[in-house]
């Protein structure tokens, strides 16, 4: 059996919408495949730092049965870069937004957008639902999971 040990930090502005999202639906995923993967989120901002996941996020998600009520918003930190192996950041802005704190060409390496990294899209950023209502919540869960389950199955390719 391959055993493979992999951390991932998946990262968008405050934290509260997408990359809490990601985070739920991969430890769905990984728990499902019984997977020994780390993942954690972050947001580029501190503004919901301790908060809970937007009320929109926390129903999508149940809906679909994944619990992210228990997630609590936190800032992205200089160190994420010796604790994580991939960091998946949301879009273009997240991504400078990471990048400066890089001090090696290795950290630079392991940050990539979210949906370059799964592959098979048009776009290159995940679309922030915050500003919409709760269709923009679904929307984005079906971008996310897709992806998710893309990423899993690039990581465990035989």
């Amino acid at each position: 059996m391959f055993i493979c040990i992999v951390k991932i930090l998946f990262v968008c502005l405050g934290n509260i919408c997408r990359s809490p999202l990601a985070e739920g639906i991969m430890l769905q995923m990984i728990k499902e495949r019984k997977l020994n993967i780390t993942v954690d989120s972050a947001g580029t901002s501190s503004w919901h730092a301790g908060e809970q996941p937007d009320k929109r996020a926390i129903e999508t998600a149940a809906f679909h049965g994944v619990d992210i009520s228990n997630l609590s918003a936190r800032p992205f930190r200089d160190r994420d870069f010796q604790h994580f192996d991939k960091i998946y950041v949301m879009d273009e802005m997240n991504y400078h937004d990471v990048i400066v704190h890089a001090r090696t060409v290795d950290d630079k390496k392991k940050v990539q957008l979210f949906l370059e990294a799964a592959g098979g899209y048009f776009f290159k950023g995940v679309p922030d639902p915050y500003y919409g209502g709760a269709a923009g919540f679904e929307k984005i869960f079906a971008m996310l999971e897709d992806a998710c389950r893309k990423i899993l199955d690039k990581i465990y390719e035989p």
